[in-house]
Order: structure tokens, then sequence, then C-alpha cells
């Protein structure tokens, strides 16, 4: 499923202007270290942090997308990094839990 299409039905908010990649798999952390020796190449990243180290930890494993939950929003400067990453920022008004489940029932 491409990134656009997830977003659409998952009802996520685009942050920012974004490569419309294939998403591959989901993963859930808000620890950078996790996030860089775990994560997966084309991975949509579910955290709930907003800090700049997250983009670049995202764009080291080459995930397809970061979703904030909880309705966060980064920084001008994080959504500008993810922005020139090529990575697709988005945010969701549901917790990291519900948000999960409710990719489960997209088929992830």
């Amino acid at each position: 499923m491409k990134v656009s299409e997830l977003a659409q039905k998952a009802g996520l908010q685009a942050i920012n202007e974004f490569r419309d990649r294939e998403v591959e798999s989901v993963y859930i952390s808000d620890m950078v270290s996790d996030i860089l020796t775990a994560a997966k190449n084309g991975s949509v990243l579910i955290t709930l942090q907003t800090h700049k180290s997250l983009i670049a930890a995202a764009n080291l494993v080459n995930v397809a997308m970061v979703v904030i939950a909880k309705n966060r929003k980064p920084a001008d400067d994080v959504v500008e990094l993810a922005t020139r990453a090529g990575i697709g920022l988005f945010t969701s008004d549901l917790d990291t839990w519900a948000l999960a489940r409710k990719l489960v029932q997209l088929g992830f």
C-alpha cells in the first residue's frame, strides 16, 4: 500500500510534502536507539516523539513515513528536516494503541 493510500484509509493528516512510497510494515517506538536497531526499510513508524533525532533515525533506516500519535505537532525545523529527507510526516488524533489496531484492520 502506498503512503498516500494508507494516510487516507487511516485518517492521517499530512504535515509535509512526501514521496509516495510503498509501506512494507509497521514499527512502533519512542526510543531512537530502538528505531535504529529494529525498524525496517519502508516501514511506517508510529511514535509520540517530535524531535529532530527521530527524523535522523527514520532517515537512517529509510522508513516510508512517520506518524505522530495523539495529535502532537513537531516544530517547523523538524518538518523541514523530514521534507528534505523525503519522509512523509503525519499526525493522528488516535493514541498509539488505537492507531496500531486501525493498521491491523487495514492489513498490516
